[in-house]
C-alpha cells in the first residue's frame, strides 16, 4: 500500500510539472486590418493574464508590414507596452521590408528584423511553440 502511495504522489507531481511546462505560442500575421491587429493585441494581453510566464510571439510579414511601422502603425501604444514584457517579442519579416523598401529605423522601437518570417515560423514550431494564424 505504501508502494501505492508513492507512485501516486510521483504520478501527481509528474502531472504537476507537466502542466507547468513552458506555453510559448507563434502567432501569424498578414492582414492589413486594423482590426486584425487589435486582436492580436487582445490575444497577447489574454494569454499574458491568465500565465504572466508565458512567451509569446508575432511573426509580421505581406500586408500587415504596417503594423510596425513608426509613422502607419495604428495600434503603436497598445504593441509598445506589450514589447516592455520581456516574454513578448515581434519579429517582421525582412524580406517583406526589402519589397517594400522599408529599413530597420522605421520600425517601431522593439521589433526585430528576421530574413524570412516564414522560416522564423517554423523554426518555433520545430522548438515545440504553438501556432496560431491571426485573424478576426
Amino acid at each position: 500500500m505504501k508502494k501505492l502511495f508513492i507512485l501516486v504522489g510521483y504520478l501527481l507531481g509528474y502531472l504537476a510539472s507537466y502542466a507547468q511546462a513552458d506555453y510559448k505560442v507563434i502567432f501569424d500575421i498578414t492582414s492589413k486590418s486594423v482590426e486584425d491587429h487589435n486582436t492580436v493585441i487582445r490575444q497577447l494581453n489574454g494569454i499574458l493574464k491568465g500565465s504572466p510566464d508565458a512567451q509569446l510571439e508575432v511573426a509580421v510579414y505581406g500586408d500587415a508590414l504596417d503594423m510596425v511601422l513608426k509613422d502607419k502603425s495604428k495600434i503603436t501604444p497598445a504593441l509598445t507596452e506589450l514589447l516592455n514584457n520581456k516574454k513578448v517579442s515581434v519579429k517582421v519579416c525582412g524580406a517583406t521590408m526589402k519589397r517594400n523598401n522599408k529599413d530597420a529605423s522605421e520600425l517601431i522601437p522593439g521589433v526585430n528584423v528576421v530574413p524570412d518570417a516564414i522560416y522564423e515560423i517554423i523554426t518555433k514550431q520545430r522548438e515545440g511553440w504553438g501556432y496560431i494564424k491571426v485573424a478576426h
